[in-house]
């Protein structure tokens, strides 16, 4: 046999070898799919939490900034003022909370 027909044969039962095996190793396209999505999941609950967390806080530092720079000028508003500045606070929290809660249902939908 020639050199040449010796890399033919060569070369032909690599491919046919490739061809076998591909299919055995081959992953589901569906699997490689839900991976994918549970990684952009995992993904958006972490940085919409994050995002959700940062504005929190500044929106109740800058309230609370607010509230105490106006009770510093007229020390006689203090009353009127600490009440609505703590339902405030209360409902950024609340947003901050609402944001905890869908990134839990969000990490729930993971594996799944």
């Amino acid at each position: 046999m020639t050199r040449f027909g010796k890399w033919f044969v060569a070369l032909g039962i690599g491919l046919c070898a490739l061809a076998v095996a591909s299919p055995a190793f081959a992953q589901d396209a569906t699997a490689v799919a839900k991976a994918s999505r549970d990684a952009w999941v995992a993904l958006a609950a972490g940085i919409g939490l994050g995002i959700a967390a940062f504005g929190g806080a500044l929106g109740q530092g800058r309230m609370a900034a607010a509230a105490m720079d106006s009770i510093g000028r007229n020390p006689g508003a203090s009353g009127k003022i600490f009440t609505p500045m703590l339902l405030g606070l209360a409902f950024i929290e609340a947003m901050v909370i609402y944001a905890l809660i869908i990134a839990f249902i969000l990490s729930g939908k993971i594996g799944v």
